[in-house]
């Protein structure tokens, strides 16, 4: 049985067309996911919802309010013709000691680097990153003193994420080096989350 992985922060569902992939899984779930907020100079925005705990699932998808960006928008969404789950992201109770860990031990996380975006309501989320270059293997994240984005949310219950990759063993040597895990299957790169929402279970991949 698939299960929530340890240190999970959120999944990233991308998407090219984010007003019609929000009113989508309304209409599956029977939960609205809350407006986040603009990564201005990124083009794009993105919508929350919770999984329960200090975990919750971001809709991102191009932003129509801002102009194109000087490079590719994150996660791909430029390439996309239909949602997808992205990435996923985890949190460490100090990020910078995993990232040193995962070097020691030959995964390299590439360095945590400064981001933010401000609520509706006008509050700044300030937080750190490393690259999210892979599907399967997830990106860390810091929130440092920033209030976690799941407060306060709408939302669902995660049940638990699988997923395929085409070399499992080296993937689970990468996902050991950060603290965390995966149920893994050998397949193309594909990330599923199974969430129970009022509406009935409901498999995003």
């Amino acid at each position: 049985m698939a299960t929530v992985p340890a240190l999970l922060d959120h999944l990233v569902h991308a998407t090219p067309d984010l007003a019609s992939t929000v009113a989508e899984f309304t209409r599956r779930t029977g939960v609205a996911p809350a407006p986040g907020g603009a990564h201005v100079g990124l083009g794009t925005r993105n919508y929350l919802v919770g999984l329960g705990g200090r975990r919750y699932l971001e809709i991102v998808g191009p932003d129509p309010e801002q102009p194109e960006p000087a490079g590719p928008r994150p996660f791909g969404v430029d390439d996309l013709s239909a949602p997808r789950l992205a990435t996923w992201a985890i949190c460490p109770p100090d990020p910078d000691a995993a990232v040193a860990a995962a070097r020691s031990a030959g995964v390299a996380t590439g360095p945590l680097r400064g981001m933010s975006r401000r609520r509706p309501d006008g509050t700044l989320l300030e937080w750190r990153l490393t690259a999210g270059e892979s599907m399967v293997v997830p990106f860390l994240i810091d929130w440092g003193v920033t209030g976690h984005p799941s407060a306060g949310l709408p939302s669902v219950s995660l049940l638990g994420m699988s997923a395929s990759t085409t070399d499992p063993d080296e993937t689970r040597r990468h996902l050991a080096a950060l603290g965390t895990g995966l149920d893994l299957t050998e397949g193309p790169d594909r990330l599923v989350a199974r969430i129970d929402t009022p509406a009935g279970v409901l498999e995003l991949s």
